[in-house]
């Protein structure tokens, strides 16, 4: 991973001028000539015909979604240089969600392709997915963008401890295939949130939730019905001794904060009728939802890991 303590860098924490609070609405250029450099590493060099085909590869599948046939050139689609083509649209696009798009699928197909060797084998790539990956999670925080790229897709993130005591331990524990619905979920849930959707969140926030405690049940044997609710899975869970009999005892209310907590506050605001009125969820709601539905699946499948 090609990341330097330079001087300047330094200077600017001491001096303060680091911002500790995310924003969304821009991606300045720096960064994006950064993650050109990251790309250009992790793909190979120009030459090669393996990272001409992956260059074409991702050109190809942005020009589709789009309804274009070219990203930036217009130009006959046969004389098309698709390595220029796709770094241009990075660095010059102004629609942010559309240079979010590329780099979520870019860094998804350099994960994919570096551990499927069968599909396209790179040659002398100058640095490994992980360190592209990791790499690329370290310019946007050190550039106070709030975007991080995990389990495959690039994820809003307001606060980074939260981020990385609740939500990305979640997401490697949903990694497992056992529990794939529950992580689809949950993925749905934070790409809602990034484009505004906050009802739709909340939805996905508590089906998250509800696969998780179906699944654990599904593991262990427990019995429960396939249209429980949280409430009654809750109960499944704590009946079973999911947490221990002494810290039942000593989490009193824990019970009624599961109850109360994610169920609750999807259903009140994104669960059933709007009447008259049309609902709106505010976007800190909808991340107090997302942080906390977090760190209750976190503590369940902590919980679940425990059992004997």
């Amino acid at each position: 991973m090609k990341v330097y303590d330079i001087y300047s860098k330094r200077q600017k924490i001491l001096m303060g001028e680091v911002s500790d609070v995310y924003q969304y609405d821009d991606i300045p250029t720096p960064l994006r000539v950064q993650i050109i450099y990251i790309m250009s590493d992790a793909l190979g060099k120009q030459e090669n015909e393996e990272t001409l085909d992956m260059y074409k590869l991702i050109h190809d599948i942005l020009c589709r979604e789009y309804g274009k046939l070219s990203l930036v050139h217009k130009i006959s689609l046969s004389l098309i240089d698709h390595i220029h083509d796709v770094r241009n649209f990075i660095l010059q696009n102004e629609e942010i969600n559309q240079v979010i798009d590329a780099i979520e699928l870019t860094f998804r197909l350099i994960d994919r392709f570096y551990r499927e060797p069968n599909i396209i084998k790179f040659t002398e790539p100058e640095i490994t997915p992980d360190d592209a990956i990791e790499e690329l999670n370290i310019r946007f925080r050190e550039h106070g963008i709030g975007y991080q790229y995990e389990s495959g897709e690039i994820i809003r993130v307001d606060s980074q401890i939260i981020h990385a005591e609740a939500v990305k331990p979640v997401l490697h524990l949903l990694s497992d295939s056992k529990f794939e619905g529950a992580n689809e979920e949950f993925l749905k849930a934070h790409e809602h949130y990034r484009h505004g959707r906050y009802k739709e969140c909340l939805v996905d926030c508590l089906k998250a939730f509800e696969s998780t405690m179906k699944t654990i049940c599904n593991i262990q044997g427990w019995i429960y019905q396939p249209g429980d609710t949280a409430k009654n899975l809750i109960n499944v869970c704590l009946q079973n001794n999911l947490i221990k009999p002494y810290l039942q005892t000593q989490f009193t209310s824990l019970k009624s904060n599961l109850e109360s907590g994610v169920p609750t506050m999807r259903n009140k605001n994104a669960g059933h009728g709007q009447g008259s009125q049309p609902l709106t969820v505010p976007q800190h709601f909808a991340a107090y939802q997302l942080h906390m539905t977090a760190s209750t699946i976190l503590f369940l499948l902590e919980a679940e890991k425990a059992l004997p």
